[in-house]
């Protein structure tokens, strides 16, 4: 499967320089008026400020600049899940069931046209950059497709045809809990032993959009004494490594009933634990899991709106970064996308929690959803607007209905914590224009694409 359509993060624009006029832009400390970004080979050339108007032959991005966002933490196919899963009460665990119905139908095929709108609409909210936590590997059963990266190559070229880029966190999920076999639907996601996950994982190779990383699916799913060889995968390739990490009290008390420690624990006496680590959730820890995840520089993802609409708990985020770990943001199970919205939440989250406000300013905020959320995905050299880095970024405009108002010095203020993905304007990668005026420019009608691509999975 190639993909069909340009794709501006796979692309660059030999020696020609392209400028972008930034009506007002967001330089890391302050929203700065007037700046004119020169772009050449994919890549920021020069920022040059008090910059009153468009210079001839620059292209006008009128609102608020930013760096692209990163979306950390992504399972493409449950955004089929959207609305179905309203319906009642229950838990994560009666959710999972759902989840397991709709594993059951992708095919490489359908997968495709599903992630190709995803990540579409990712873009439309901003978006360059998505880390897809990719465990859907086999046929249902267990068999493996002729193309045993089948699934994981649909991922890299949906990415490539939505215009954005991957980190595809290739995922090794080889039981059900502690000691027990997969079950039927978590056939397709197993490859038997850790070793045959590392010999199929070390066939994806990097692109220009795309670079491949390992996850550790959770300390249930992957056996004590399989550990290192994921970790001993990553390591040799300097590659990212994620890994859920007590997201469920469930399986904090299951590892300690195997073990005798926690997870967190766990993955540190095997090796997992570290800088190009990250732990997604990391909801119910200790206060000694919570030093051993700062002490080692591993990172936490923290997926605010799928952490509440699974009921799951509000995770310690600020301890986290105080002991050392770096915060990234991530969409999860899609019941929104829009890391804006994710952004505030883990502040407004913990001022729930707390009762008092202003745990994280906005421009920190802004970093986890941007600078941080690339460097966990391996994509170190994006996330600001600045000489050398990746010329992706996005713009959000300062005159919608949430948006109008305040100062336009006060812009990530107002980004962070009234804008919402419909109020991005333009989102280019490499230096090209993904999304202009609202419109992608690869996927013609998303909403469609979306539509038709859920419909195919629900039957």
């Amino acid at each position: 499967m190639s993909p069909t359509e340009p794709n501006p993060a796979a692309q660059t624009s030999a020696a020609q320089t392209r400028t972008y006029w930034l009506e007002h832009a967001w330089l890391g400390t302050h929203v700065e008026p007037g700046v004119a970004l020169d772009v050449r080979d994919g890549r920021v050339a020069a920022v040059r400020t008090g910059v009153t108007a468009p210079p001839p032959g620059a292209e006008p991005l009128r609102g608020l600049t930013l760096p692209g966002l990163a979306n950390a933490h992504s399972h493409a196919f449950h955004r089929a899940l959207r609305g179905t899963v309203q319906v009642g009460s229950g838990t994560f665990w009666t959710w999972r069931e759902v989840m397991y119905s709709v594993a059951d139908r992708l095919t490489p095929e359908t997968y495709h046209a599903l992630a190709r709108a995803v990540y579409a609409e990712m873009a439309l909210a901003g978006v360059t950059a998505v880390g897809e936590f990719h465990y859907v590997h086999h046929a249902p059963g267990g068999a493996r497709y002729a193309d045993p990266n089948a699934m994981g190559e649909a991922l890299i070229a949906a990415a490539a045809e939505a215009g954005v880029r991957i980190t595809l966190l290739d995922t090794c999920y080889l039981s059900a809990g502690f000691g027990e076999p997969p079950q039927h639907h978590q056939l397709r996601f197993s490859d038997r032993t850790a070793e045959a996950w590392a010999e199929r994982s070390s066939v994806l190779k990097d692109r220009d959009h795309a670079r491949i990383g390992a996850a550790v699916h959770s300390v249930r799913a992957v056996p004590a004494a399989q550990l290192a060889t994921v970790a001993r995968w990553a390591e040799e390739r300097r590659a990212p490594l994620h890994v859920h990490l007590s997201e469920q009290t469930a399986e904090n008390d299951a590892c300690l009933a195997a073990h005798g420690r926690t997870p967190t624990r766990l993955l540190a006496d095997h090796g997992v634990l570290g800088p190009r680590t990250t732990g997604v959730h990391n909801t119910h820890l200790t206060e000694a899991d919570i030093a051993l995840l700062g002490d080692s520089a591993t990172g936490t993802c923290m997926c605010p709106t799928t952490e509440r609409d699974l009921a799951d708990g509000i995770g310690p985020a600020p301890a986290l970064q105080r002991a050392g770990s770096p915060l990234s943001l991530g969409s999860d199970s899609h019941a929104v996308i829009d890391l804006f919205e994710e952004a505030r939440a883990m502040e407004l989250n913990e001022r729930l929690r707390t009762r008092t406000r202003g745990h994280w300013t906005a421009a920190a905020l802004l970093r986890a959803a941007s600078a941080d959320g690339h460097a966990a995905l391996g994509w170190d050299e994006a996330g600001s607007l600045v000489p050398g880095a990746l010329a992706d970024f996005t713009t959000v405009a300062l005159d919608s209905v949430r948006t109008a108002g305040p100062a336009p010095r006060l812009g990530v203020e107002t980004a962070v914590f009234a804008a919402t993905a419909a109020d991005v304007r333009h989102t280019v990668v490499a230096g090209r224009h993904v999304v202009r005026d609202g419109a992608h420019a690869l996927v013609p009608d998303v909403p469609r694409a979306l539509t038709a691509a859920v419909a195919a999975l629900h039957g």
